[in-house]
């Protein structure tokens, strides 16, 4: 029987170190490539194999990929750089387009058994009107908002012209929104959630949103390694909530006082330039800003019915997923 090797990129990321937990619980041998001086190179689970370096380089990609004859190899590509501001960057491009390039070139060039490439929902063209999204076979740029979402369709569409025209087994994972207990790198949602959860936000706003537990986003990334078509595409996302809703599943799960009030997301609208303008001179993510509105007024209504069946993916409710955010934020006495 042949042995199996996962190579994991953004392994101490939130998606990526979830897979990797699930993958060495269960026994799996992973090798994975960081960044020099990562600090969550402390917590990487005894047994695994790190390879320093980043998909940029290809000295180490070299390094990484190469495998002794007898092995078979199983490529989950989950590293790229997230981002909220719309407005061109050099290095998103380079990590989330060239990056992958680089990936796909060693994938072909060692003949790996099998690629996962994790998207995004955001590399979907929105449909009007609530209407219910499905994955789509083409992927255009200029189709989609906000220029983390182009440089995901790019690269989407990069995997998936390598099955196209070099055979490549290579599936691809669009997630909506991750989130969940373990986010040091306390993203969005888990940054809002610790504000709210903290009584510090007693107004919402309207408007719905679509995120998906990264503790069920990796069982089901694991899942598409083995049962993923060659050229296919997965949404993995959850049901579509309010705002509101989310807010006061919040409020019940950490024993707070409910929100005053809605505001409607045409009354707050004028004010999103307050976020962008943090963002520019602070050089941090600001929560809200004119792209925080615009996803919250976009259609999140993502269908993960094709992954539900095809591989059996998952989510969890939104309140156990929020239940265990909050306890984990308590133990990391962030809360």
């Amino acid at each position: 029987m042949m042995n199996t090797l996962y190579l994991l990129t953004g392994a101490t990321g939130l998606l990526g170190g979830n897979i990797l937990k699930q993958l060495t619980v269960n026994g799996q041998k992973v090798r994975i490539l960081v960044m020099p001086n990562d600090p969550a190179l402390s917590a990487i689970p005894h047994g695994v194999e790190i390879i320093e370096g980043d998909i940029l380089d290809e000295n180490a990609l070299d390094i990484f990929f190469s495998v002794k004859a007898g092995i078979e190899v199983v490529v989950i590509h989950s590293a790229s750089i997230v981002t909220v501001d719309p407005r061109p960057n050099e290095k998103v491009l380079a990590v989330n387009v060239n990056g992958t390039k680089n990936i796909i070139k060693q994938c072909l060039n060692h003949k790996i058994k099998k690629l996962v490439y994790i998207s995004s929902t955001g590399a979907i063209p929105e449909l009007p009107n609530e209407q219910i999204i499905y994955e789509v076979k083409n992927h255009d740029p200029n189709k989609v908002i906000g220029f983390y979402s182009k440089t995901k369709a790019i690269a989407t569409e990069l995997v998936l012209e390598a099955v196209r025209e070099h055979d490549l087994d290579a599936s691809v994972v669009y997630p909506s929104g991750i989130f969940g207990p373990n986010d040091y790198s306390f993203g969005m949602v888990t940054s809002f959630i610790k504000m709210v959860a903290s009584g510090r936000s007693r107004i919402a706003i309207g408007g719905t949103f679509n995120s998906v537990d990264a503790r069920d986003l990796a069982s089901g990334v694991i899942e598409c390694t083995k049962k993923g078509r060659k050229g296919e595409t997965y949404i993995m996302a959850s049901v579509c909530y309010t705002f509101i809703q989310l807010m006061k599943i919040i409020c019940e799960e950490a024993g707070v006082k409910k929100p005053f009030f809605t505001v409607p997301l045409w009354l707050v609208r004028p004010f999103s330039n307050i976020g962008t303008i943090y963002n520019k001179f602070f050089k941090k993510p600001a929560w809200f800003s004119r792209f925080t509105i615009y996803n919250l007024e976009k259609n999140n209504n993502f269908s993960a019915e094709k992954a539900e069946k095809e591989l059996g993916f998952h989510c969890r409710s939104l309140n156990e997923t929020i239940a265990d955010t909050i306890t984990w934020l308590k133990h990391e006495e962030k809360l």
